[in-house]
């Protein structure tokens, strides 16, 4: 089976921790600060004792939980991560970053349509979330791949199905190293 080039650099909205709801917590600006530094520096075992420090005395903080799931994910611990991020998405429903996140996951796993459920939702809180638009694309993209796949095993024969296939399996070959440049053009900035 031929998968997409997801990657957690590329799908995770880390950049839209900020916007988490964060006047509803500006004493925890500092502390989420701290931890993310630590966790981008390399320090990831302190930063997750951080989080869950800060999640004991404040388990609803949405900005902490989300900087869990994020770290979950990057530590390949994606069951984890799904679950913490489906109970953001369960909690604070108007969020998009958890269902982006979620899509992420989900499309790790070749959950295709699991992912465009989830990607559509944060597409219903926030219409102008570009990261989540270019990620159904991909999504979609994904599930043409497989349906063309299946055409060709079915039918052999059909000469059409043959160069779309290729097509969409081009597209990810140029795309990778393009998300893989960005990526690391993103991480060199010190973004988040």
């Amino acid at each position: 089976m031929h998968h997409t080039p997801f990657t957690s650099r590329r799908l995770l909205a880390r950049l839209l921790l900020a916007v988490l709801v964060a006047a509803a917590f500006p004493a925890r600006a500092d502390e989420l600060a701290d931890v993310q530094r630590l966790y981008y520096a390399g320090q990831a075992a302190t930063a997750m004792q951080r989080v869950d420090q800060a999640l004991a005395t404040n388990p609803r903080d949405p900005q902490m939980r989300f900087l869990k799931g994020v770290m979950l994910t990057d530590a390949k611990r994606n069951m984890e991560a799904i679950a913490v991020f489906q109970k953001l998405s369960d909690e604070f429903p108007d969020l998009p970053e958890p269902y982006n996140n979620l899509a992420a996951l989900y499309a790790a796993q070749g959950d295709y349509a699991k992912a465009r459920a989830a990607l559509e939702q944060a597409l219903r809180m926030n219409p102008n979330y570009a990261t989540a638009h270019e990620n159904l694309g991909d999504v979609y993209a994904a599930l043409a791949a497989q349906s063309y796949a299946r055409a060709q095993k079915l039918d052999p024969a059909n000469a059409t199905v043959a160069p779309k296939l290729a097509l969409v399996r081009d597209l990810y070959k140029r795309a990778a190293p393009v998300a893989s440049a960005a990526s690391a053009a993103s991480t060199s900035k010190g973004t988040p």
